[in-house]
């Protein structure tokens, strides 16, 4: 395992949002080129975003106002003082035209390549997950159920690709729209802008305080999904002995109690986020309500033009969609943060058969074993080979013979370093076996 995934999965304990982020621009790191050009397309499109209410404000104060033009649009009139007001509703016709029709392909791109990105890096997590299982040693299948391994290379894995996709991409746009519209809205009235700016921490720190609630209740269903997975991979796979010992009711009963905590759990989570938009568009309609009060207060005393109004209006629109976004994404970011903790808690599992530095390769094998007081045992204090000692000559064959338990197949599993003894060696032509690589060995 490379060190860069290493450094991730030890900085993914007690995951936040900020943190979260950071980890998936590292996965993302391999394709920075690809990175490069979807932020170039983000500001683009953040570009034309901002651009779009203008030719609305020279129809209203230059058209239909009759006002002057702005002496950087001068360029409108040609050789004459000032352009008709049909030739300049003309350009803002088609301007509006130019700045949808570049954002829509700036969109496009950031679409695609996005997209691009969350599949190669899911592929990459999936491959470094799928690799760090294949060396965990048998004592970690034995204590952990396989549908739940399953359930996080496939479901968390997935989580983590939208989150890429979708809940990033759209926090890195909203964050964008937000430092042009700041700039923009400041240049036409700085107390209306420092009004809106003002409310907008309170908004942000009563969402996190909201979201560890979301996040708590979130782990709870993706642990009922986990176990669900098990429940149906364990009676699928031992379907001939649930018929032949009439348990089918019983299997069913299984999945019906999971499966109606999961509902329970996924209601309780959507009647927490269910709350906070209702509370965030009421407090974007009350400045509203202020703006426009205010606004026609100015316009009535010749202070702001009716365009100038309506471009603050539209921005201050757009300028609460971060907040109602992240009020929506929360369940995104909770089932995120729990999926990235999920990767980590099996990423972070060293149950590794060691390897001694220096291992040789086996060579010239005769074929000589002999175990030396072995004992072994798959769970503390209940030993299934006690003080084992025994040997078997060079092209000699033996048979093992017991009840079922008494060892028999753990020996064997033992030679090839399964599993080690807790007790005792195993020698292969007088080398102990720990000596050699575990691939040459096996």
């Amino acid at each position: 395992m490379d060190s860069n995934f290493t450094k991730f999965r030890e900085k993914l304990a007690d995951v936040s949002f900020m943190r979260l982020t950071g980890w998936v621009l590292e996965l993302i790191g391999p394709y920075k080129g690809v990175g490069i050009m979807i932020l170039l397309a983000m500001v683009l499109e953040t570009t034309m975003s901002l651009a779009l209410p203008w030719p609305l404000k020279i129809i209203i104060d230059n058209v239909i106002g009759e006002r002057p033009l702005p002496t950087w649009l001068n360029w409108m009139a040609g050789d004459n003082a000032q352009p008709s007001r049909i030739g300049l509703a003309g350009w803002a016709a088609l301007a509006m035209i130019v700045f949808t029709a570049i954002g829509g392909l700036a969109g496009y791109m950031i679409s695609y390549l996005t997209e691009n990105i969350a599949q190669h890096i899911a592929l990459d997590l999936r491959k470094k997950i799928y690799h760090h299982l294949q060396r965990l040693s048998f004592s970690y299948y034995d204590t952990h159920q396989v549908g739940k391994l399953i359930s996080t290379i496939t479901t968390d894995v997935n989580t983590i690709q939208d989150f890429a996709t979708v809940t990033l991409l759209s926090v890195i746009i909203d964050m964008l729209t937000i430092v042009g519209m700041v700039f923009v809205m400041f240049s036409l009235n700085w107390d209306f802008s420092l009004i809106v700016v003002s409310i907008v921490p309170f908004l942000f720190v009563f969402l996190l305080r909201f979201r560890k609630t979301v996040k708590r209740v979130t782990h709870e269903v993706r642990l009922d999904q986990s176990e669900m997975m098990v429940i149906i991979q364990q009676g699928l796979e031992s379907i001939r002995a649930v018929n032949a010992f009439g348990r089918q009711d019983l299997e069913e009963e299984k999945l019906n109690r999971i499966g109606k905590q999961i509902v329970d759990d996924s209601l309780r989570a959507r009647k927490m986020k269910s709350m906070i938009s209702p509370l965030i568009t009421l407090v974007v309609a009350i400045c509203t309500a202020f703006v426009l009060w205010r606004g026609a207060t100015l316009v009535l005393s010749d202070v702001m033009t009716i365009g100038t109004l309506t471009v603050f209006i539209s921005y201050l629109g757009k300028f609460f969609n971060p907040v109602k976004d992240l009020a929506k994404m929360t369940g995104n970011i909770a089932q995120a943060t729990v999926a990235a903790e999920r990767i980590n808690h099996l990423l972070s599992c060293t149950d590794f058969i060691p390897e001694v530095q220096n291992a040789i390769e086996p060579s010239g094998i005769q074929g000589k074993i002999k175990f030396d007081h072995v004992s072994f045992s798959y769970r503390q204090g209940i030993p299934v080979l006690k003080d084992v000692s025994f040997e078997i000559g060079q092209g000699q064959h033996i048979g093992i013979c017991g009840p079922t338990g008494g060892g028999k197949s753990t020996m064997a599993s033992l030679i090839p370093r399964f599993y080690d003894p807790d007790i005792g060696r195993i020698f292969l032509d007088d080398i102990n076996i720990n000596s050699f690589t575990l691939n040459g060995l096996r």
